[in-house]
C-alpha cells in the first residue's frame, strides 16, 4: 500500500543544511495501522508531510497505492490526496462552521451534491459517535469531540489511507484512549489502513500492528509492536519501551525493595501470548522448594497479543532449577542480582 524508498529532505537555511529525515525505507501494508515513534525533532513530522505530497523528498520516492506522491504535481497531487485522510493535533476545524458543515467541507471542494453529501455526512456522524451534535459549532465541543469531526472530516472522501499527525497529544488519558478506540474499531471496519505518528509508547502499544521508531532523521529501529515490545534493540527504542512496561515510579520501587534482599535472586520474567494468562507463578511455587516475592508486575495488551512484566525475588535450594524450568515454559527470565 506504501512504499517509502530511500526518502531523505534536506533543508537549507542561510547556507546551513539540515537533513530532517535521512535515508528512510518502509513498507506499510493495506489494512496496517502503522506508527512511527520519535521524540521532538526526529523527523517524523517531516517524513508524514512526504506522504501527502505537502512535502518533497530531497532524495527517493514516496509511493501510496500504486500512485508515485514524491513526483505528482497539480491535479495529479490533488487527485492523489482524495485517497489520503488526515487527521491533525489542533483539529483545524472551521470555526464558523457547524460540525455538519465542518464534514462536508471536502465533499464540497470535491463537487459532490447536496443530497449526497447530507447523507454522507449522517453515515460518518453516526461513525464517529456525534448523533445529536450536528449543529453544534466547534466552540461548544470538547476536545475528543473535536478530534471526531476531524476524524469523518478525514474519511469524507473515503480514502485508503489515514494519516495522523500526533492525533491524541491534545487531549487528556481518558479521552486519547476513546479515540485510539475509535481508529481501531475504523481500521477493522473500514479496512483503512493508518499511519500514526507520536512520541508516546501507549499509543503504539494500543493500536499499532507494526511500529517504526525514529531518531535524527533515520529508522533506527521497527517490527511489530510485539517484537520491539519483547527485544528493544536501540537505547531510544529502550527508552519509549520503558514508559509502558516499567514506568519511573515503579523502577524506584522495585531499587527500594531490591535493597531489602542479601541472599537469593532478583528476576525480571518476561511473558508473551499464552504466557501471559496462564498460571506460571503458582505451578512454579508448587513444583519448586522457593520462596517467591512479587516486586513489581504489570501486563500490557498489544494487537497481537498479551505482553507482561513481572519482578520476583527467588530464595530457597531450587532456585537454579525453578530458573532453567521457567526458561522451559518459553517464559523470558532475565537475572538482575
Amino acid at each position: 500500500m506504501i512504499s517509502i524508498s530511500n526518502v531523505s529532505k534536506v533543508f537549507r537555511s542561510k547556507g546551513k543544511e539540515v537533513r530532517a529525515v535521512d535515508g528512510v525505507n518502509l513498507d506499510i501494508q493495506q489494512g496496517e495501522v502503522f506508527g512511527i515513534i520519535g521524540y521532538s525533532g526526529a523527523g517524523k513530522s517531516t517524513l508524514l508531510r512526504m506522504l501527502n505530497g505537502l512535502e518533497q523528498p530531497t532524495e527517493g520516492s514516496v509511493n501510496i497505492a500504486g500512485t508515485s506522491i514524491s513526483t505528482s504535481k497539480g491535479v495529479q497531487l490533488r487527485k492523489a490526496r482524495h485517497d489520503i485522510g488526515m487527521i491533525f493535533q489542533h483539529f483545524h476545524l472551521l470555526w464558523s462552521r457547524t460540525v455538519a458543515e465542518n464534514i462536508a467541507f471536502p465533499l464540497e471542494i470535491a463537487g459532490v451534491s447536496k443530497a449526497k453529501r447530507a447523507a454522507k455526512v449522517k453515515e460518518l456522524i453516526d461513525l464517529v459517535g456525534l448523533t445529536g451534535r450536528e449543529s453544534a459549532y466547534p466552540s461548544q465541543l470538547s476536545g475528543g469531540q473535536k478530534q471526531r469531526v476531524g476524524i469523518a472530516r478525514a474519511l469524507a472522501n473515503d480514502p485508503k489511507v489515514l494519516l495522523c499527525d500526533e492525533a491524541t497529544s491534545a487531549l487528556d488519558p481518558e479521552t486519547t484512549d476513546s479515540i485510539l478506540q475509535l481508529l481501531s474499531d475504523i481500521n477493522e471496519r473500514l479496512g483503512l489502513t493508518i499511519v500514526l505518528i507520536t512520541h508516546e509508547m501507549h499509543v503504539i502499544q494500543k493500536i499499532c500492528h507494526h511500529v517504526a521508531v525514529m531518531e535524527d532523521g533515520k529508522v533506527v529501529e521497527s517490527g511489530t509492536v510485539l517484537r520491539v515490545f519483547q527485544h528493544p534493540e536501540q537505547p531510544v527504542t529502550k527508552r519509549f519501551v520503558q514508559q509502558v512496561v516499567q514506568p519511573e515510579e515503579a523502577t524506584v520501587t522495585i531499587e527500594h525493595l531490591m535493597s531489602g534482599y542479601t541472599t537469593g535472586k532478583i528476576i525480571r520474567l518476561q511473558f508473551v501470548g499464552e504466557t501471559a494468562e496462564q498460571p506460571i507463578v503458582n505451578e512454579l511455587i508448587r513444583r519448586f522448594d522457593i520462596r517467591l516475592n512479587i516486586l513489581q508486575g504489570k501486563i500490557s495488551q498489544l494487537q497481537d497479543g498479551s505482553y507482561g512484566n513481572l519482578f520476583v525475588h527467588l530464595d530457597g535450594s531450587d532456585v537454579t532449577s525453578a530458573v532453567e524450568w521457567l526458561r522451559e515454559q518459553h517464559v523470558g527470565v532475565e537475572v538482575i542480582t
